[in-house]
């Protein structure tokens, strides 16, 4: 039996509802313009609330705010999953935000000149769509992992929150970035722990310390913020490669790992008898592994030539000049190498924001509609 959709009709659908989502419907909000932000999780936040236990930022308090609202600090510490997650949901409800949740989207196209959105519930008609969520959707695990021995227990860093997840004996890591790094940290104080692959370098001091909140952070702030953008050569020059290339550990130092105790090993590239081959031809026998070895985008469900032959949105400062009316915050390196951080989303939404209303500005009946009281869109 086929459930009856409720029709919606409004000027802009915000699709995602974490850091990203919530800056650009405060953007929205204080322009006037008419919107609502759709999410799939039961609670604003709730995709930080759902990461490892142990998981901290790298940001201190003041580096963590959104636009209007500074980050309640508790202390000199970067804060916790849990507190950001908090400090979203408050931003939400001290903005009143139109954020629906428990609505995933299904599926976006255009018909008749305008976007459908639809969810389990409803479809949403729009002439404008905000894509504001990461690239960082869908877990990559490699193939081969379908040949591991059943007995092993395999978890991605996605769904990782403590050791008491784990089997009674070894645990091999795979991936040497940030999350492989501060998950080994966390599992090596119970059990024997390898961590195979080799890191991208690591920021030389300890950011933790009163030195780093003051000039460290500030320094990493003006590269990733101001120089590392497309208005620079040699952010243009190096866009492609950190794109590919995993982020410098930044909390963790390979010291730390072997101060923990967690032995190195070469990366992964087969099974063997049901274990884990490593590149060196040894055979690991564990009884759980932790894929930290990243992710996939998540865009299957827009149902538009957004994306080139590589599978990557074909924007300009998420703007999709070939689709009027569609764009996207949140992506890694959108403008600059802070745009999918706390740090960068607040000049990204409003650099979309501006865009879209710059169009309702600009065609007669786009501008009606934004001038409508929001109640016509209840």
């Amino acid at each position: 039996m086929t459930t009856q959709k409720t029709f919606r009709r409004i000027p802009t659908v915000v699709i995602g509802g974490g850091q990203a989502g919530l800056t650009v419907g405060y953007h929205l909000a204080q322009r006037g313009l008419p919107f609502v932000i759709l999410d799939a999780h039961a609670r604003v936040g709730q995709a930080w609330r759902r990461r490892w236990d142990s998981l901290r930022l790298f940001t201190p308090p003041q580096y963590t705010a959104l636009p209007g609202m500074p980050f309640p600090a508790r202390g000199p510490e970067c804060p916790n999953k849990d507190e950001v997650a908090d400090y979203l949901e408050a931003y939400a409800a001290h903005f009143h935000l139109p954020v629906r949740l428990n609505s995933a989207v299904q599926r976006v196209w255009n018909e008749d000149a305008r976007f459908i959105v639809e969810t389990e519930t409803t479809r949403w008609e729009a002439d404008n769509v905000i894509v504001a969520m990461a690239n960082y959707q869908q877990p990559r695990i490699p193939d081969f992992a379908a040949t591991l021995d059943p007995g092993i227990q395999q978890l991605h860093s996605h769904d990782y929150r403590n050791p008491a997840q784990l089997r009674k004996g070894p645990v091999l890591i795979v991936g040497a970035g940030n999350s492989g790094a501060d998950i080994a940290i966390d599992v090596a104080k119970t059990r024997k722990t390898w961590m195979s692959g080799k890191e991208s370098g690591y920021v030389p001091v300890p950011i933790d310390t009163f030195f780093a909140r003051q000039f460290v952070f500030r320094a990493l702030r003006l590269i990733g913020h101001y120089v590392l953008t497309l208005a620079t050569p040699i952010g243009r020059k190096n866009r492609p490669k950190l794109l590919r290339r995993a982020t410098p550990l930044i909390r963790v130092k390979p010291h730390d790992l072997l101060v923990a105790g967690i032995e190195r090993v070469p990366r992964v590239i087969a099974t063997q008898n049901g274990k884990p081959l490593l590149q060196d031809g040894r055979a690991l026998d564990v009884q759980n592994i932790i894929w930290c070895t990243g992710y996939r985008p998540g865009f299957s469900w827009i149902d538009l030539p957004a994306f080139d032959d590589k599978g990557e949105v074909k924007h300009n400062r998420g703007v999709v000049a070939d689709i009027p009316g569609l764009y996207f915050v949140g992506l890694h390196f959108l403008y600059a190498m802070t745009s999918a951080t706390f740090v960068g989303v607040d000049r990204d939404a409003r650099w979309v924001v501006n865009t879209l209303a710059a169009r309702e500005r600009q065609h007669p009946r786009l501008a009606a509609q934004a001038r409508a009281p929001l109640e016509a869109y209840s």
